[in-house]
């Protein structure tokens, strides 16, 4: 596995883990407003997230982000480890979008005004997806 990532990943991963690391901090700065709101759209996607005060849920999800932005951000983290936690984080966001009616138009994929906000999430599971199989398909 390579340690540093090729040159031409790393503007990929400069954009994306900004934007994640920048979407975890918001998120950890949020109130609890916030929080009720996030988790309640969580946990209607997921059930099991149910049992999570949602405090404790935000908490844990922004320091998921803040993690996953800063892998991609550090460039000793291998593509292959940051595409990993980039692919599972984006996974759980399309997961979300796919499974919550309203963000979606009418017996369609397409992103009502709601949903454009999470529809945006599939370009990180295909960045964090690419990142992995490079790493896999390449000597």
């Amino acid at each position: 596995m390579r340690i540093l990532p090729r040159p031409h990943q790393l503007p990929v991963r400069l954009a994306t883990g900004a934007f994640i690391l920048n979407a975890g901090l918001s998120m950890a700065a949020g109130d609890e407003d916030n929080a009720v709101a996030v988790h309640g759209m969580a946990a209607n996607a997921y059930p099991f997230l149910r049992k999570l005060d949602p405090r404790k849920f935000t908490w844990l999800l922004s320091r998921a982000e803040i993690a996953v932005g800063a892998a991609l951000l550090v460039p000793v983290v291998p593509s292959l480890v940051a595409g990993a936690a980039l692919t599972a984080l984006a996974g759980g966001l399309v997961g979300l979008y796919l499974r919550t009616p309203s963000l979606r138009q009418e017996g369609s994929l397409r992103p009502s005004q709601e949903g454009i906000g999470v529809a945006k999430d599939v370009w990180l599971l295909g960045i964090g997806t690419s990142l992995v199989a490079e790493e896999l398909c390449r000597p």
